[in-house]
């Protein structure tokens, strides 16, 4: 008896300690210095893009089944599910079409000819560390007369001018959704704008219209997300206007009734058109991955914009990628880089996953799944070369807890971090940082106390990302 109570004290200690650790849970406050609405001034330092790498795995799955004759601009959607402990990604290859495998570079340049029955499905595969892929047998849609396949959605009616099937579907695990029959949602093209729900992304409900006025071509990623500032269900796709391809914006409260859609994103000139624009959100901001479509050359590469609202959009870097694409002919990312949705974050890196394609988007092309990564926080920062650049940040509420900062040192350059009051007065600094920091928790020459402060950054030769504040 005794034994037994001395086991439930043991059992109610823990269980105290354990709900005074999560009450004592720290949360942080993440600023991403490429939000102009953070800075307050800048000198010798210019906002430029982040540097990727390319996965030496790439590519990660390409053409080869029966039922992927072309992957055109896979229109991949990635996430880590955390409940599954699974990389997931959808895919909308064209199962019906005419195929580029094993075709040269001479016959390649001959125009494309699309097939009249050409049609577009769904596609799942999964995997376990995000590298290798697998595409599961499901046994849920029919392709030449059996269901071994990884199809999940063969939609009938016309979508565009000449296909059939969803066209160009965003997808996503909703978790603020309550319903669990609605958990995943897509939006896609069949005829019209049009969306799906699914309890586990893979059985889905009869696709429905959106209601509502939305007009938009579609013709390309209609990518959905959770808008947390705004309390709202934002879709992002494509008309046709001036100057060519536009984005255009559609809300919803309910993911079943639309607002008129409105252009956010038109191309700098008639040459460089906007294609298809995957938008997340992070740090405080919602970040696009906004594929450029060149006329005159017919290739595809994705540039980085970003947005407080997601009405208002600003470009970083215009004309220079994100993501680049290769130089080399016929290799699996010369002729176009369309960015999926959504990148994965991970402690010590960010996956960028995109759909490739060897050849001009409008020409004889193959398609594959590859990888590219960003350090922490490295989607654009602010660089300087030899002279001392200096950010100083706006004031922000600070609660006396750490301060941490994300940034590249190069070799001979350095970094000083020093808070400052609200009249801009130096209330402690760092020492010189010379090495590269990683989510890195800066040390102080003193005691900072509670208040508002800026943040002033001198550097040379480094490059600074991002900075966050513990609560």
């Amino acid at each position: 008896m005794i034994k037994t109570r001395y086991s439930i004290l043991i059992v109610y200690v823990l269980a105290i300690y354990s709900c005074i650790g999560q009450s004592e849970q720290t949360t942080r406050t993440k600023y991403l210095l490429l939000n102009n609405k953070v800075i307050e001034k800048v000198k010798n330092t210019k906002l430029t893009v982040g540097v990727v790498k390319k996965h030496p795995s790439n590519p990660l799955f390409v053409e080869d089944k029966p039922w992927e004759q072309r992957f055109d601009n896979l229109y991949g959607n990635v996430i880590y599910d955390e409940e599954d402990e699974l990389y997931k990604c959808w895919y909308s290859p064209f199962v019906i079409d005419n195929s580029a495998k094993g075709m040269s570079l001479k016959e390649r340049e001959k125009g494309y000819d699309a097939p009249d029955e050409r049609e577009m499905a769904i596609c799942y595969a999964t995997s376990k560390d995000g590298i290798h892929w697998e595409k599961p047998n499901l046994g849920l849609v029919d392709f030449g007369g059996n269901k071994n396949n990884n199809i999940i959605w063969r939609g009938k009616g016309q979508s565009g001018d000449h296909w059939a099937g969803p066209h160009g579907a965003g997808v996503f695990k909703d978790v603020h959704e309550k319903d669990p029959n609605r958990r995943y949602k897509a939006l896609f093209k069949i005829e019209e704008l049009s969306i799906g729900f699914s309890k586990d992304g893979l059985h889905w409900d009869e696709y429905q219209p959106c209601e509502g006025d939305v007009t938009v071509a579609g013709d390309t990623h209609n990518n959905a997300l959770w808008a947390p500032t705004l309390n709202k269900y934002v879709g992002i796709t494509r008309t046709w206007g001036s100057m060519g391809r536009e984005v255009v914006r559609v809300e919803s409260d309910d993911f079943i009734h639309w607002t008129k859609e409105e252009v956010v994103l038109e191309g700098l000139d008639k040459n460089l058109q906007p294609y298809a624009m995957p938008v997340f959100y992070y740090g405080g901001v919602y970040l696009g991955l906004v594929a450029i479509h060149n006329q005159k050359t017919d290739r595809v590469h994705t540039e980085l914009t970003w947005s407080p609202d997601t009405k208002k959009w600003y470009r970083i870097s215009p004309g220079t990628p994100l993501i680049p694409l290769s130089d080399k002919k016929l290799d699996y990312d010369y002729g176009c880089v369309y960015a999926c949705a959504y990148p994965v974050f991970e402690k010590d890196e960010i996956k960028l996953y995109y759909g490739g394609s060897d050849w001009l988007h409008f020409g004889w092309r193959s398609g594959a799944l590859s990888l590219a990564t960003l350090r922490p926080d490295g989607f654009a920062g602010y660089e300087a070369q030899s002279k001392i650049a200096m950010v100083v940040t706006k004031s922000i509420p600070y609660d006396g807890g750490g301060i941490r900062i994300n940034a590249d040192i190069n070799e001979g350059g350095h970094m000083i971090v020093r808070v400052l009051d609200e009249d801009g007065k130096a209330l402690a600094k760092t020492e010189k940082l010379s090495a590269d920091l990683m989510n890195t928790e800066l040390q102080f020459d003193r005691e900072i106390k509670n208040g508002s402060i800026s943040l002033q950054f001198d550097f040379v030769n480094a490059k600074v990302y991002s900075f966050d504040l513990e609560k």
